[in-house]
């Protein structure tokens, strides 16, 4: 198994479980608990973190196989649009923030399902 496919299988776990994490502190921000509101800026950095890394490994693993670049290209999106949640994390903007977090749910659970699944070689490859 390739290097880059193994990083990218982890890394989009982990992108996925940050996302439901980062889900679980905004119920807590938004009763104004302070303690979570510290973990979602931390949850956010991670996530920034690890949908980067993530992108690198796809692109990786792209380049290594030239298959299909979709999976990169959404690891790149799923990357950028972590910033643009980010951005728009505060004040009078959950209407496009709570919407976007879906989203980002969506595109790394895709990711990840990818990666272990649709990524695998058929036997007589082996």
């Amino acid at each position: 198994m390739s290097p880059a496919l193994l990083a990218l299988r982890y890394l989009a776990l982990l992108s996925t479980l940050n996302v439901l994490f980062q889900g679980g502190t905004a119920g807590e921000v938004l009763m104004k608990n302070h303690e979570a509101l510290v973990l979602h800026e931390a949850g956010a950095i991670a996530l920034h973190v690890l949908t980067g890394l993530a992108t690198v490994a796809a692109a990786l693993y792209w380049r290594a196989t030239r298959t299909s670049p979709w999976p990169a290209l959404l690891a790149g999106v799923v990357f950028v649009a972590s910033f643009v949640q980010a951005a728009v994390g505060h004040g009078r903007t959950l209407y496009i923030h709570v919407p976007l977090a879906l989203l980002l749910l969506l595109g790394s659970t895709w990711l990840l399902a990818w990666s272990w699944l649709a990524a695998r070689q058929p036997a007589a490859q082996k």
